[in-house]
């Protein structure tokens, strides 16, 4: 397929993707079939609510329109790839669909997706595959789906924890390989935002429930900050805790936080300690006081590596800045971990 022909295939993709950005009810069986799928989603993985999943899927319609394509493409340099690699794709499965990416400069590149699917997400994928094979059948030698171990390969693309990294590193060490490790994100303030502006920080914290590398799960405030404003800001996110497996996140943290006696704020929903660490777990936020942005900005250069982008009212100041609300609707170009897939597919 010429570069022009895969884009065409992934823009239709995209299109089709639109149709389940809100509730189908098409009489259309293929359509019907999708949408039951990310009704079901649920009760295969129970943090993959409908609204998760639907928003997963606009992210990934909004990718695929063809200027977005088109424009991500157009500073890469492709030659006819007459001898495909087979590149093993470990997925992770914290948030829907969130090995599309892979997926997608995979074949775009030219070379053939061996997926290992973690079983936390191990049907969404499929049924986007099979759509993209029936737009265009010339795929369907390019995408395997692993069961087993993953072999006969030339190149890795690996998502897992600091942890998994080790094990990624020690079997997969030998080849060609992007092996990504724990990434968090961070939100900056100045004590100046707006209500809007927290409001939108809200998406940030809370979007797929905290359990993706590009949720905020650090607060650098000012010295004296008032929480009250945030919070007031947020309480439109009360409905959180509803969900079960948030909520016993949130009991057990807070029972941890009482018990040992350690000082901290709770809104009902969320809860905030100070704290220099970036990862925290689900409905838990850190957070540190600065007195100066100076500060704060050298620290984040020395902890670049585990930092996936910076929340604030000034992103152009900072490495991965992004505007707040906008954590989770990364561009095409707004590669994991800062390392281009594309570029070290297409040379491999």
């Amino acid at each position: 397929m010429t570069l022009k022909e895969k884009i065409k295939s992934f823009s239709e993709l995209g299109k089709f993707l639109e149709l389940f950005i809100e509730t189908n009810n098409s009489p259309d069986t293929e359509i019907a079939a999708f949408e039951n799928l990310i009704l079901g989603s649920p009760h295969f993985n129970g943090w993959f609510v409908e609204e998760n999943v639907r928003k997963a899927v606009a992210g990934i319609a909004h990718m695929l329109d063809k200027s977005n394509l088109e424009k991500w493409l157009a500073s890469y340099t492709f030659t006819e790839n007459i001898n495909p690699k087979r590149v093993g794709v470990i997925m992770a499965g914290n948030i829907p669909l969130v090995g599309f990416h892979d997926f997608l400069c995979v074949l775009i590149s030219g070379n053939t997706c061996v997926a290992k699917l973690s079983s936390q997400d191990n049907k969404l994928l499929k049924a986007v595959a099979a759509k993209l094979i029936s737009i265009e059948p010339r795929f369907k030698d390019r995408i395997i789906f692993e069961e087993g171990k993953l072999e006969n390969i030339d190149a890795v693309v690996a998502t897992g924890s600091n942890n998994t990294s080790r094990y990624f590193e020690y079997y997969f060490g030998k080849y060609p390989n992007i092996i990504r490790k724990n990434r968090n994100s961070v939100a900056i303030l100045t004590g100046t935002e707006t209500p809007e502006q927290l409001a939108l920080l809200g998406n940030d914290i809370f979007m797929y429930f905290g359990l993706g590398c590009r949720n905020v799960s650090k607060l650098y405030v000012p010295e004296g900050y008032d929480f009250g404003k945030f919070f007031d800001a947020i309480e439109n996110r009360k409905k959180i805790v509803f969900h079960s497996k948030y909520a016993n996140n949130y009991d057990y943290n807070k029972a941890i936080l009482l018990v040992n006696k350690v000082e901290h704020f709770d809104n009902g929903f969320l809860l905030l300690k100070n704290d220099e660490a970036l990862t925290t777990p689900v409905s838990r936020l850190n957070y540190s006081f600065y007195k100066d942005l100076a500060a704060v900005k050298a620290e984040l250069e020395t902890r670049k590596s585990e930092i996936q982008c910076v929340v604030s009212s000034m992103p152009e100041q900072f490495v991965s800045g992004v505007s707040f609300g906008q954590s989770q609707s990364p561009g095409l170009w707004d590669y994991a971990d800062g390392l281009d897939t594309m570029q070290f597919l297409i040379s491999i």
